[in-house]
């Protein structure tokens, strides 16, 4: 019994709602990998909290009495890491709450509807202990010494680049670059893309979303990156310095009509786990692109992705799988890792510069 308590994901619930609480608790316990560690109304209790016992997850509500979510977060991660997952109803795709959040140090975003959470949440149970799992596994960077004093000062406190404008090159292009992330891709994904430069490869992305959230992320990149970003569409064109971000909820599959590449948004059901599937545009890319492209996989958690890498690999592709030591998960590349489907193991900094030498490479 002992033993198997030690092996359970301990998750601290801080919402002002008792009810929400109440939900939230029956969620996690219903889990058998998860349990929850305690309960609080407010980030004053919850910084008690964690001084008695130090979770491993926080599941994190923004709007709350005496101290906001966000407010809580950012003390929370200048001194005493711990991953959150923020569930709110304020967390509306495109909010600038949304973004603020994830730069905060969110691992993951649920929005809450304003009616109806209870409901809601009990039909999202799966969502949330994935979110849960993930943000348990996720490799946060300590942006100071991790100390008691640490934890106590914490309970004592408790108690953007300008826009570029670009013009996407009226030219198509034989060579197209596709990328998978899930947890801790935004913020990874914002970091090679504003490394890009505007004649980059046609890009095409699949980054684990809710449906709503990946036109609002889309809108905030095109306008800090060199090269244009957008929400895919059935038929849009891939064409050099545009990268396009599957919508939540559609598949995202590279097609090929001619000499051009465009991009299908289909519906369908769930492949590994997920809709839109990094699985599904590897794979399409394998078909359609072959030695022309190159597959990315980077942080997240389960596998999506490390088989489509691998047949990405087997046409001719060049692959690249995020290394360890700068993923926040290190779940999908250690998958596609173990398959044999990456030709090179990079760190996030690097990433950039690989999909230059690919771009060199079919252009000398």
């Amino acid at each position: 019994m002992t033993s198997d308590r030690k092996r359970k994901i301990r998750v601290l619930i801080v919402d002002d709602s008792a009810s929400m609480r109440q939900t939230l608790s029956s969620i996690v316990d219903a889990a058998p990998d998860l349990e929850v560690m305690a309960t609080a109304g407010d980030p004053f209790v919850a910084a008690q909290r964690i001084q008695a016992e130090v979770p491993d997850v926080i599941i994190l509500d923004v709007e709350m009495p005496r101290m906001d979510g966000i407010t809580f977060l950012r003390k929370l991660m200048a001194q005493r890491p711990i991953p959150c997952v923020l569930c709110s109803t304020l967390l509306e795709p495109g909010s600038d709450l949304l973004f603020e959040a994830l730069e905060a140090g969110a691992v993951e975003v649920i929005q809450k509807p304003r009616v109806d959470t209870r409901q809601f949440l009990t039909e999202s149970q799966i969502r949330i202990t994935d979110a849960v799992r993930g943000a348990a596994g996720a490799a946060l960077r300590k942006r100071s010494h991790l100390t008691p004093e640490a934890t106590k000062k914490l309970t004592a406190d408790v108690m953007m680049p300008p826009p570029v404008a670009t013009r996407s090159l009226a030219r198509t292009t034989d060579q197209v670059v596709c990328i998978g992330a899930s947890t801790g891709g935004t913020e990874s994904l914002r970091e090679v893309l504003m490394a890009l430069p505007p004649d980059t490869p046609g890009v095409v992305i699949v980054q684990h979303m809710p449906e709503k959230f990946t036109a609002a992320f889309a809108k905030r990149l095109d306008g800090l990156c060199q090269i244009d970003v957008k929400e895919a569409e059935d038929g849009d064109p891939v064409i050099a310095g545009r990268a396009l971000i599957a919508p939540g909820n559609r598949h995202t599959l590279l097609q090929r009509s001619g000499a051009r590449y465009h991009v299908g948004v289909k519906d369908g059901p769930l492949v590994s786990r997920h809709r839109p599937s990094v699985d599904v545009l590897f794979r399409s890319a394998a078909q359609y692109a072959g030695a022309n492209a190159l597959g990315v996989i980077m942080t997240g958690m389960g596998d999506d992705g490390a088989r489509g890498l691998l047949e990405m690999k087997k046409a001719g592709a060049a692959t690249i799988a995020q290394n360890e030591a700068t993923c926040v998960v290190f779940g999908m590349p250690k998958e596609a890792i173990a398959l044999g489907a990456a030709d090179k193991i990079a760190p996030l900094s690097a990433i950039a510069g690989e999909i230059k030498k690919f771009q060199a490479r079919g252009n000398p």
